[in-house]
């Protein structure tokens, strides 16, 4: 009996192991839905059509159409651009609320303005470059000024009876003002204006001898006579005009800078998705071509690129503004 019911199990076991193999596999995970499924916001922190809000759009139309969702642009100006700024830093880090950072509102700002109370670096995800814009230093082309060393000497002879205007205290135009002083070790006055339409007036008007301002809103007027470009080389758009590290003045190579960020903690995939759409743009002939015009060039910047860009820029203009004792209004 033992052996027959021993044999009669031993049968049993070929068809059982069909169907133990033929068993159900456990259903996988749903796959994670690709990015980005809705709309991305872009928040400009300047008023509309300025250098900031131009590139801001360029660059948000340029992403829209290689991530398939729309990227709305909305202006939302304050304190320099800390307004929007600060709004964004305190966003949901998705990926869909991004902020144009620049000079004014990541750097300068920050050390100038007590008030500001993000971190530039540790509450941002610093996604990419769009484009590095450089200053010129420029007096009325009817200025007996007709080249950067010439205006120092006046400096050097009559300490103080040079006036520079500037876009407001605490503004690029300011810093990079303080810089030359420093740099050239003159003694120039500052006179500070709101915005540089009435300065870039005065300087025609002869009320001030100069000031220092990002080339596209003043590179292009023939009435200003560009005496040097805050560029370590030539600027291909402005040829005939020396940079300030050829007149011996490396310390004053700076650009006013814009790029994409966002709030920390972005995933790094979702932040290097929006930098390729981006650096795919800015490498396109039409992009370039418009970039050239305002004295940029194409970049490749990863975001660890631009970030550490960023996190350079804080502590130069912090110690600019500390020994100049530079505080916004």
């Amino acid at each position: 009996m033992r052996r027959r019911r021993l044999l009669f199990a031993l049968a049993a076991l070929p068809a059982a192991a069909p169907a133990l193999a033929q068993a159900p596999a456990p259903a996988s995970a749903p796959a994670a839905p690709p990015w980005p499924t809705r709309p991305l916001r872009l928040v400009v922190p300047f008023p509309p059509g300025g250098t900031a809000d131009l590139l801001g759009r360029l660059a948000a139309r340029e992403i829209e159409t290689r991530l398939g969702q729309p990227v709305v642009v909305e202006n939302r100006p304050g304190a320099g651009g800390a307004v929007g700024s600060e709004a964004v830093a305190r966003a949901t880090p998705d990926g869909t609320v991004l902020v144009l950072s620049n000079i004014a509102s990541q750097a300068i700002g920050p050390a100038v303005n007590r008030n500001i109370t993000y971190d530039s670096v540790r509450d941002f995800t610093h996604v990419g470059l769009i484009a590095a814009v450089p200053s010129a230093i420029a007096v009325s082309a009817s200025s007996p000024f007709r080249a950067l060393p010439e205006l120092l000497a006046r400096a050097r002879a009559q300490p103080g009876s040079v006036r520079f205007a500037s876009t407001g205290v605490g503004t690029s135009s300011h810093v990079k003002l303080e810089l030359l002083k420093r740099a050239a070790g003159v003694d120039i006055t500052h006179v500070p204006y709101r915005g540089s339409a009435p300065a870039v007036t005065d300087v025609l008007g002869g009320n001030v001898e100069g000031l220092i301002a990002a080339v596209p809103d003043i590179g292009n007027n023939d009435r200003l006579r560009l005496l040097a470009v805050t560029t370590p080389e030539r600027a291909s758009r402005w040829p005939d005009v020396p940079s300030v590290a050829e007149l011996g003045f490396p310390t004053l190579v700076a650009s006013n800078w814009f790029g994409i960020s966002g709030p920390a903690g972005i995933p790094p995939e979702i932040a290097l998705r929006i930098n390729e759409a981006l650096v795919a743009a800015l490498n396109t002939p039409e992009v370039t071509e418009r970039l050239a015009v305002l004295g940029a060039a194409p970049n490749r910047m990863t975001p660890q690129d631009y970030t550490a860009l960023v996190t350079a820029e804080v502590p130069r203009w912090a110690e600019v503004a500390r020994v100049a004792d530079i505080k916004a209004e």
